[in-house]
């Protein structure tokens, strides 16, 4: 049952780790949320794990702020990585989220399932079935898990891991660029995150430098016009904004590999084509 609380009584602890993977509100929906709680109270529990605040953050930054009385939650994990899945899964069902946003959810949902072990055998919760009578699931890895539930390939998951080690480790160094970036006030592609976090530290350090004092310059794709300048379907790529012509190559491209699989009924080659499809036009949606 909730626990009824006043802001003089409240002693709960801000962890800056689970702070951090939250996307920030944008001042008018922050305004809109203040002038709520003043007319109509905080209505809904915060939810705590061990006095710790998971959910409701900013509705306990208004509360303190203002005096208005709250009630908390408790609920009980077994680890600060379950913590982190559960808040995790929370902003990804309730919040509409940009291409880079997900993706660092992803991954860090990826990482932090990795972590957790259950037995002496030093195997994850999901990654064998105990021996018991009668046929048994076949084991799934965790990045084919994950990729069933967010209904995205294994390698995406991957990718994603990456992703969200790369936004962690700006976040390292600047936690206002890593807010900048869950916030999607900085807009910064996928592809770049993958290669920042397999190169050097001072590049890292940098990117959060150039994040935090709004200097980063988002990389935009090459061209995919041809040296010798030839057309696609009659239309002069070179003529549009480089970043429509992604749009096209990526469209013709899709177009052909759907009609030459269709033919063949080849239904997993076409999924593979319909995913990258998806994935490539939520890179240049981000740079847009």
């Amino acid at each position: 049952m909730p626990e009824s609380m006043t802001f003089e009584a409240c002693k709960i602890i801000i962890d800056e780790e689970f702070q951090s993977i939250l996307p920030a509100l944008d001042k008018e929906t922050y305004a809109s949320l203040e002038e709520n709680l003043l007319q109509n109270g905080c209505m809904f529990p915060l939810v705590v794990w061990d006095g710790i605040l998971i959910d409701g953050h900013n509705r306990y930054e208004i509360c303190m702020k203002h005096t208005i009385p709250f009630t908390t939650l408790s609920m009980e994990f077994e680890s600060r990585d379950a913590v982190l899945i559960w808040i995790i899964e929370n902003q990804v069902t309730r919040r509409n989220l940009n291409p880079t946003q997900l993706s660092y959810y992803r991954g860090r949902h990826y990482r932090s399932d990795k972590k957790i072990v259950t037995n002496a055998k030093g195997k994850n919760q999901f990654s064998e079935v105990e021996a018991q009578n009668g046929p048994q699931p076949k084991d799934l890895s965790t990045a084919t898990r994950l990729a069933k539930k967010y209904k995205v390939s294994r390698n995406t998951i991957k990718r994603d891991a990456k992703v969200s080690e790369a936004i962690d480790a700006i976040g390292i160094t600047s936690p206002e660029a890593k807010k900048n970036i869950l916030s999607g006030e900085t807009s910064i592609t996928k592809k770049y995150l993958n290669e920042l976090i397999s190169g050097i530290d001072e590049d890292i350090a940098e990117s959060a430098t150039k994040i935090e004092n709004g200097t980063f310059e988002k990389k935009k794709p090459a061209s995919p016009i041809p040296a010798d300048g030839s057309k696609s379907d009659g239309a002069a790529l070179e003529e549009l904004n480089p970043l429509h012509a992604v749009v096209v190559k990526l469209s013709d491209d899709f177009n052909s590999d759907v009609h030459r699989l269709a033919k063949d009924n080849d239904t997993a080659g076409l999924k593979t084509v319909i995913r990258f499809f998806i994935e490539a036009l939520e890179e240049v949606y981000v740079q847009m």
